[in-house]
């Protein structure tokens, strides 16, 4: 078996695959491997078969849809996924055979409605349900605590005890466990009864994940994290550094529009000497009148630089060839000690 283990974070991912075809699945992948996963296949000398995603993820980015449009193979989720990009859908106790492996679905509810482990030899890969000395919460969007329980105690514990356990998260540096290891040790799992556990389960009081409500918009939806847009914007427009604009203040003022797109009462406590003021929201709808010639030289400019990369984009998608934006914002401007114009 060709077994690799990526570790993000506390994220887990799976490259798995058959010596003797040289097939391969991707499991858990998260957006930020992507080029790892590139690199993982070919060195392995693998062509990944699917691309799987144990259940809908609240707290990281998957790189499922992506992968799978690079590479041409099907994602692959429980049926009962949300995701309108998953291309083949599982079953309880359904199989995908991947050159000489066998990796059976087991449905395993709990964390979320469409979550599931994945068995195969000696090993159980099993998501967010069953973590080590931990389990996955419930409460999130579709979590269900009784469920989980008849998951656990019904369904993933009754596998022999020495099968190994890869779950989708550990924060501990620790790579995987067994069943029966967790049986003995998982402090969660000594609530055998299903109301002392489901009483458990509502009362942990966890955080919140970092980035749980764009991460379940992207992966439920199939769309773009902020990260994805500002790449994507900053690949299509030019930069100017901050000292270049310095020393091109004060110079022909119709080579070079500075257009300051932060609100109005940002503007007003300091500005790029000669900024003329615009803010983003209003951008489209006033471009044609504020910025009549559309073959000048125009610069966003924002206080951190992300979103004037945004503008500079958007404008050269309305036509506006020469937009550029600000390298470091006003923040950086401020910083430089440059001159400000209140």
């Amino acid at each position: 078996m060709i077994f690799e283990q990526v570790a993000t974070g506390g994220c887990q991912s799976y490259l798995l695959g058959c010596e003797a075809t040289r097939a391969a699945v991707l499991i858990d992948p998260e957006l930020a491997q992507i080029d790892h996963y590139r690199g993982l296949a070919s060195q392995q000398g693998v062509h990944i078969r699917y691309i799987i995603d144990t259940h809908t993820h609240a707290d990281h980015f998957s790189a499922s849809r992506e992968l799978a449009r690079a590479w041409h193979v099907p994602v692959v989720m429980h049926r009962l996924s949300p995701a309108p990009y998953v291309d083949m859908r599982l079953d309880d106790g359904e199989m995908l055979i991947v050159g000489g492996l066998r990796l059976k679905a087991l449905h395993t509810p709990g964390h979320t409605r469409d979550s599931m482990c994945l068995a195969t030899d000696d090993r159980v890969f099993t998501g967010d349900t069953l973590l080590i000395g931990a389990t996955g919460r419930t409460d999130l969007p579709s979590g269900d605590a009784s469920a989980l329980y008849d998951s656990l105690f019904g369904k993933l514990l009754r596998l022999p005890p020495e099968t190994l356990v890869f779950p989708a998260h550990d924060y501990k540096g620790r790579s995987h466990s067994t069943i029966g290891a967790e049986i003995a040790d998982n402090p969660r799992l000594r609530k055998t009864q299903r109301a002392d556990f489901v009483d458990m389960m509502q009362h942990l009081d966890l955080a919140a994940p970092t980035h749980l409500t764009e991460a379940l918009r992207t992966n439920m939806s199939g769309g773009k994290t902020v990260a994805q847009l500002l790449a994507e914007a900053a690949a299509k427009v030019p930069f100017m550094a901050l000292a270049e604009l310095k020393a091109r203040i004060g110079g022909n003022g119709r080579d070079l529009v500075i257009l300051d797109i932060r609100e109005k009462d940002a503007y007003e406590t300091g500005h790029i000497p000669g900024a003329v003021h615009l803010p983003r929201g209003q951008l489209e709808l006033r471009a044609n009148t504020e910025l009549p010639d559309p073959t000048v030289r125009i610069l966003t400019c924002c206080e951190f630089g992300k979103i004037s990369t945004l503008a500079a984009a958007t404008l050269r998608e309305l036509g506006y060839g020469r937009a550029i934006a600000l390298d470091g914002g006003m923040h950086g401007w401020r910083d430089a000690g440059y001159p400000l114009e209140p």
